[in-house]
């Protein structure tokens, strides 16, 4: 590492200028810059999520016709997916605090790491391109399922080459993570000694690495069959649909733990943080992270139970899909492990932590569900699915993604927020969520089909609770989002180490100088969380 010393400026004092931020190489402002852009089409994705629930709070057209229902709810999963959930964490918090977690100054590749983002801005141009040019957005949903997506006349072909370039931003991230870790962790810091979001970033950057291209192939034939007429997809023309759900579903599944990994990760840095303990199993937590990014690539086939494969091979995928659950409850239990006798503080980071744990069980369990070949056939298209997969999304990559932002903010604005203002949004963002999703488990239970505008009467009372918990849960985001920027503009100075923190990010000054430390970190003794004071029998 290159810190001297000589105290060095803030990082976000040494330029000033917006040309000083968009061409700038620091890990830590192209951290921030993926943390507004991603957080700005968080914000649009809600807000299609609201319209459509609107649509739905009673039978009926409302407010929008069939064709625009289907192409917001599109457009909402390809922001949600491809621009907020996949990028959110490795991005913001990977780019910011990796390097810092090592004790080294940068990323392996730092002009790589700012084509990354620039990849992210041009991709999401051409999403919101299709507000504007062609026929309109997608009207397909994200997972653009052939033959339709073929056949379709609206803008598809914009969208699949915004995911696209999407793609390859997220391969230049998982490339620089892996790169940065292997060769830039501080004298001493064997792979045993990285902090555990570290390790979830590694797993999850092998996935990026390894499956991202398989969906890019895949998008360009869809290209390739609308513009060039190629049969490919559409049996028609001699192709095979059965062939894109493969292709697709090779990379998407995946895709999941690229989503739910990094929020793990921090889990498991609040988590030691707040109980003030040593974490229970590090080696455990660590080495599932591999096992969970492993067995991720052989369980793709669950999601076409129903499309008309042979036997075996159904009782196979569903057979890794269960397996799969064993390294997620290796992590669920030395978490709460960890807590156990530990000197808890219930600050914000810890409870948003701890819902993470509630809502990732829930969306966890009804994987299962859904994961057994005979509840599969009833509930697959339904609105369970839907609730299990916003329970994994949201209530868990989400919420872990706010608390997060809760834990480092000190550290990353050299401020400190209302804890009282909070604690208040996360009570009411959490009680919102549940309100919004658990109705959703119960109406595809009852057989309600998901992606339709309209819907039977004996659906109506649970789609008015789900709409009156998106009310909810959007007041407490903008609470939470208002507490936030109050804190950035006014709020008192963070001290360096607010939280008692163990690991190297809270040995710098907050926030940390051009070049992360002024003079060389020390390593814990005994790993990276090891309180000297803790009850860790």
């Amino acid at each position: 590492m290159t810190g001297t010393s000589a105290s060095q400026p803030s990082y976000l004092d040494v330029t000033k200028g917006l040309f000083s931020w968009i061409f700038t190489l620091d890990h830590k402002r192209i951290g921030l810059l993926y943390l507004y852009t991603v957080g700005s089409f968080f914000l649009v994705g809600v807000i299609l999520g609201v319209i459509m629930r609107l649509e739905l709070f009673n039978p009926g057209a409302d407010i929008i016709e069939a064709q625009t229902y289907n192409q917001v709810f599109t457009l909402h999963g390809v922001i949600m997916v491809f621009l907020f959930i996949i990028p959110s964490i490795p991005a913001v918090f990977g780019n910011f605090f990796l390097p810092i977690m090592l004790g080294t100054d940068d990323v392996a590749f730092p002009r790589i790491n700012l084509m990354s983002w620039w990849l992210y801005v041009i991709g999401a141009i051409f999403a919101l391109g299709t507000l504007i040019f062609g026929d309109g957005p997608a009207d397909t949903g994200w997972t653009f399922y052939a033959p339709y997506s073929v056949k379709t006349g609206t803008n598809v072909s914009m969208t699949v080459l915004a995911a696209f370039v999407l793609g390859f931003s997220s391969i230049l991230t998982g490339l620089n993570f892996i790169v940065t870790i292997h060769r830039l962790r501080a004298p001493g810091m064997g792979f045993n000694d990285m902090p555990l979001f570290s390790w979830a970033l590694y797993a999850t950057s092998w996935i990026q690495l390894l499956a991202t291209p398989i969906i890019g192939i895949t998008l360009l034939m869809i290209l390739a069959e609308r513009v060039l007429g190629i049969g490919l997809f559409d049996p028609a023309i001699g192709g095979d649909p059965i062939l894109y759900q493969h292709l697709f579903w090779i990379y998407s599944h995946p895709a999941v733990y690229i989503m739910a990994l990094p929020a793990m990760g921090i889990v498991s840095e609040i988590i030691p943080t707040f109980s003030q303990r040593t974490i229970f199993g590090y080696k455990a937590i660590a080495y599932s992270s591999m096992g969970i990014a492993l067995v991720g690539y052989f369980v793709w086939g669950h999601h076409m139970f129903t499309s008309g494969m042979s036997g075996p091979s159904a009782w196979i995928f569903s057979l890794l899909t269960f397996f799969v659950a064993i390294p997620t409850s290796i992590k669920v239990f030395n978490w709460l492990a960890t807590l156990y006798k530990g000197s808890i503080d219930i600050e914000v980071p810890l409870l948003y932590a701890l819902a993470f744990i509630f809502n990732f069980l829930i969306g966890g369990l009804t994987g299962l569900v859904v994961g057994a070949l005979a509840a599969d056939v009833h509930l697959h298209d339904t609105y369970f699915v839907v609730g299990h997969f916003h329970y994994v999304m949201l209530g868990g990559t989400g919420f872990a993604f706010i608390g997060g932002l809760h834990y480092w903010f000190p550290k990353m604005w050299g401020k400190m927020y209302n804890k009282a203002v909070a604690k208040l949004a996360f009570a009411i963002i959490f009680i919102g969520l549940n309100i919004l999703y658990f109705p959703m488990l119960i109406l595809g239970v009852m057989g309600m089909p998901r992606r339709y505008y309209d819907y039977l009467p004996e659906f109506h009372t649970l789609n008015q609770v789900s709409t009156v918990g998106s009310w909810i849960m959007v007041t407490g985001l903008i609470i939470m989002l208002v507490n936030l920027f109050i804190a950035h503009r006014k709020g008192k100075k963070a001290p360096d180490n607010p939280w008692n923190g163990i690991t190297l990010e809270w040995q710098t000054k907050s926030p940390p100088p051009l070049y992360n430390f002024d003079k060389m970190p020390k390593l814990a003794k005994g790993g990276p969380y090891n309180y000297p004071n803790a009850k860790n029998s």
